[in-house]
């Protein structure tokens, strides 16, 4: 599997609600990389292949464990749904749209493979994107064993130019579709942000760092702060120097401001350069 693969998904997907499994994560993703953002002649129609030796390579399994996992998500893609909160080039105007990944998979045992092709709903949040829209490399992901690791670290990429991120811990539930698990928020660290942090932290190029937000005395937020390891090196637990934001301008406009009125995944100076227009 090339690791210079890109990922290239619309910030309404990275948004989505949906649950994956790791495997069918490295599955969907890898079949993702195969396809060209550019490519006009793009349809429902193409199948795209993945072999259980790649997913092995890259994620430094076992081929046992990487053809067992294989077919297992095999027996679950086909009934994977998604739903979507706004359209492929950020219309808020558009209505959660639910469909499913994929319209039709194919495991061949002997041969250690899957082929897969996308629903048609789905092409126009991987295809001929020209704004809003999210990329990393495939391989900043290929070791991460916990699903929620790999979309967690797609939502922070959706930031990168801002190095932070604030979320509510509700809305991160159900982006994650887990709002029947983790009942209290010691849970929800323990088992979810903790580990995919960690993962984060030790596979990806990106540091990551997060700190709890209360209202009152229950946490209603999280607020992540992040940035490239050969920019902003990291000791070894991920902690790093947090950036001072309070009282700063782009384009002349209050950062608090931009925050307040940032479309979904604009990044500040997306934001900036628009409202600017409106002044």
């Amino acid at each position: 599997m090339p690791h210079q693969q890109l990922i290239c998904k619309a910030n309404a997907l990275v948004e989505a609600r949906y649950r994956l499994s790791t495997v069918e994560h490295r599955i969907l993703l890898a079949c993702i990389a195969q396809i060209r953002r550019d490519d006009q002649a793009l349809t429902d129609e193409v199948l795209y292949t993945v072999k259980g030796l790649d997913i092995a390579e890259s994620a430094d399994i076992p081929r046992q464990v990487a053809y067992r996992d294989l077919k297992a998500a095999a027996e679950r893609l086909f009934d994977r749904y998604i739903s979507v909160p706004y359209g492929p080039d950020g219309d808020t105007r558009v209505e959660v749209r639910k469909f499913r990944w994929v319209q039709e998979v194919i495991y061949r045992e002997r041969e250690g493979l899957i082929r897969l092709r996308f629903s048609k709903p789905v092409l126009p949040y991987l295809n001929q994107l020209t704004r809003q829209f999210t990329t990393y490399h495939l391989r900043d992901v290929a070791k991460m064993t916990s699903s929620h690791a790999i979309r967690l670290y797609e939502l922070i990429m959706q930031w990168r130019q801002a190095g932070e991120r604030k979320v509510e811990v509700q809305w991160l539930k159900q982006v994650f579709q887990i709002e029947d698990k983790y009942k209290s928020i010691r849970d929800l660290k323990r088992f979810v942000i903790d580990i995919a942090v960690r993962q984060i932290n030790e596979h990806s190029p990106m540091w990551l760092e997060w700190e709890q937000i209360k209202t009152g005395r229950q946490v209603t937020a999280i607020q992540f702060r992040f940035g490239n390891k050969d920019e902003n090196p990291a000791d070894g637990r991920g902690a790093t120097v947090r950036r001072k934001v309070t009282g700063e301008r782009i384009m002349g406009i209050p950062k608090s401001e931009i925050e307040r009125l940032a479309r979904p995944g604009e990044t500040y100076q997306q934001a900036a350069e628009r409202l600017a227009q409106r002044q």
